[in-house]
């Protein structure tokens, strides 16, 4: 069983390497992190939220099935912290895979993913968080876990930069990434409206550009604001 608290679509991968490409989406609940711009709080925060409206149980062939029925080449399975359930993903990930469609996991990137998952996905998408996340240092950065995700040659690293510390968070994914060896490297601006992503995204254009990282926007923000399931 699965502690699921959505599931959506069709509609666009929005965010990092698969940005615009037709997609389902399974979040689950439940994170170990408590991000102070977390745009998906449901999934974790139970001082705001009752998980028992919030979160269901579901079985992980029913999802695979309803993923199936979408017709979509990418399924993209996020959270909360989908590698909390991780002994679970297996069922889910293997009949999506065996009909040939592709599956990424966004994580926060505090979990090594088992072996038998990483046989299963098509691409980690990493999000490591900075200090800017209001997460203690402890909690959020593991470097062993994110050397792990870079030899498995699926993992593409994405980090949110908020527009209060664009100068800080930048130096910080300079030194995470010095450190752990990262190679697909991506930055994200944080925001939950249009005009706040595109100020944010061409204030970090020429600092991105020169570190020779890549930058992706959040095209389901741009198109439909702060709403869930889409």
């Amino acid at each position: 069983m699965l502690v699921v608290a959505e599931t959506f679509g069709p509609t666009w991968q929005g965010e990092g390497p698969s940005l615009g490409r037709r997609a389902g989406f399974v979040r689950l609940g439940r994170c170990p992190l408590a991000c102070t711009w977390c745009d998906t709080p449901y999934t974790w925060d139970w001082t705001r939220f009752d998980p028992s409206r919030e979160l269901t149980e579901r079985s992980a062939e029913d999802v695979a099935a309803e993923m199936l029925a979408l017709d979509v080449p990418l399924v993209v399975v996020t959270g909360g912290e989908p590698l909390v359930q991780q002994r679970h993903l297996p069922p889910l990930l293997r009949p999506l895979r065996e009909a040939g469609i592709d599956v990424e996991i966004e994580t926060a990137g505090v979990l090594a993913p088992s072996p038998d998952v990483v046989e299963l996905v098509s691409r980690f998408n990493v999000s490591p968080k900075l200090a800017s996340s209001g997460n203690p240092l402890d909690r959020r950065y593991k470097p062993d876990v994110l050397r792990t995700f870079e030899a498995s040659g699926r993992a593409a690293f994405k980090f949110v930069v908020t527009a209060a510390a664009v100068a800080a968070d930048l130096d910080e994914v300079a030194a995470v990434v010095d450190e752990c060896g990262l190679t697909d490297v991506w930055i994200m601006p944080e925001g939950t409206d249009a005009t706040t992503l595109t100020t944010a995204a061409r204030a970090l254009a020429d600092d991105v550009l020169g570190k020779g990282w890549n930058l992706t926007t959040r095209l389901h923000v741009m198109l439909w604001g702060d709403r869930r399931g889409v």
